[in-house]
């Protein structure tokens, strides 16, 4: 079973760099929860353009500890959800929700216990009109999240890790983030990283050339 704790723990750079560079969500999100950290299993929800009709029969799919990705086929500056939807996807159990759209309701959605990422801030809001998908693959800031596969969010921005892949790279970046505390601890001695990762050689060469 994933430790989607530790993930979140780890975070984004963490289990990015972990993953071989892969997977990384490539857009600006706004962070609506202050210092949040999220991982968990993706929730996906496809809602026709500009319409978040979907967004409402998701809410009955969403099990604990689901990350809640919400998209459009083009991404527009329409507000998907807004903190009555947000009161229902925490009585629902979702951990996190990343809205490659708009956002409203941001001061509400700040206080409140579920850590939101979206692309925007607008107070237009969408139509109910058009079905669109639930728990099928969708696009996000060049990264395919198909439901299931593991999303990390934090300060940093969010990745998304296929599920088959998890186990392998959270095990790469618990040894990366233990190399880390190692190096930090010589850093704070006065040892560089210039020397210690043998970068001199590097300028040395660029130099002589």
């Amino acid at each position: 079973m994933t430790d989607y704790a530790d993930c979140a723990r780890l975070g984004v750079a963490t289990i990015y760099e972990a993953s071989g560079k892969q997977g990384l969500i490539d857009v600006d999100l706004h962070q609506l929860v202050a210092h949040s950290r999220v991982a968990g299993p993706a929730r996906t929800v496809k809602c026709a353009q500009d319409d978040n009709l979907m967004v409402h029969a998701a809410i009955e799919r969403i099990q604990p500890g689901d990350v809640v990705v919400l998209t459009m086929p083009e991404p527009r500056a329409i507000a998907l959800i807004g903190d009555l939807l947000v009161t229902q996807m925490i009585a629902a159990g979702a951990a996190g929700v990343l809205v490659d759209a708009a956002v409203r309701d941001a001061e509400d959605l700040a206080a409140m216990p579920l850590p939101v990422w979206a692309r925007w801030i607008r107070v237009r809001g969408a139509v109910k009109a058009t079905a669109g998908e639930l728990d099928v693959p969708v696009a996000v800031g060049g990264a395919t999240i198909a439901p299931g596969d593991l999303v990390v969010l934090d300060a940093d921005g969010a990745c998304a890790i296929p599920r088959d892949r998890v186990a392998a790279v959270l095990i790469a970046a618990r040894r990366r983030a233990e190399n880390e505390a190692r190096n930090r601890e010589r850093y704070k001695r006065g040892e560089r990283s210039y020397d210690i990762n043998d970068l001199r050689k590097l300028v040395s060469g660029a130099a002589k050339a």
